[in-house]
Order: structure tokens, then sequence, then C-alpha cells
């Protein structure tokens, strides 16, 4: 995902699956406190008003949209960690073990490193 688009822009923007299906509607971006590059969108996938975590690397944001690769299915069946709260490392990994990504950028996170920080809240 191109990294300088404002996370903010990305909330209420329509989101859809590699085949063009229709996701949901983005509800909160997370953040990656070390870096503050966007790592995750909560969509509100609608069935049963759940938000569904999907990775923004490798995703697109294209024409007002968010284009997720993977299929609709897998993003259904993501872990359910609640929104408005950080993200664990633990949570983290199991999002990048769920969606078969490469999670060494957080097998080590360190004491210091906060994860999932909010798009737009302060510190």
């Amino acid at each position: 995902m191109q990294t300088d688009i404002d996370p903010r822009s990305l909330i209420g923007r329509k989101a859809f699956d590699r085949e063009g299906v229709k996701i949901g509607t983005v509800d909160e971006v997370y953040l990656d406190d070390a870096t503050g590059v966007p790592e995750w969108a909560a969509v509100r996938t609608g069935l049963f008003s759940r938000d569904a975590f999907v990775p923004l690397e490798p995703s697109e944001f294209t024409a007002d949209t968010l284009r997720v690769p993977f299929d609709r299915a897998l993003i259904r069946d993501a872990p359910d960690f609640g929104v408005g709260r950080h993200l664990s490392p633990e949570q983290e990994l199991q999002l990048y073990r769920h969606y078969g990504l490469d999670s060494s950028s957080v097998t080590d996170p360190g004491p210091d490193r906060d994860f999932g920080r909010l798009a737009g809240q302060e510190e």
C-alpha cells in the first residue's frame, strides 16, 4: 500500500476482496507505533456488525476503494479482536499467520514497541 496516504482518508471507504466482491467499509486504521506506517484496517463486514482485520500491505488503495488481495471467506474468518483497542504483538502474529504473511517484523517486538495504535489518536 502507498505509505504517503493519510490513513484517516481510508476510513469510510469501501473495501473489496481480490475478486472484486465488496467486503464492507473501512471502520478504523491501525498504525505501527515504531514506524507510523498503517498496518491493519478494521473493515465493517455488515455480517452481524463485525469488523474484520485486513492487512494494508499488500493491499492497494485505488479509486477511493481498498483492494485486499485475499478471498472474502478468508477475511470473514479472520480472528476477531474487537476494535478501538491496541492490537497486542500476539494478536498481530495471529493475523499475520491467518493471512499467510511474513511475520518476521513482529516475532521479537521488544519491550518498548506498541502495536496497533489507531490513526488519529494522540498519545
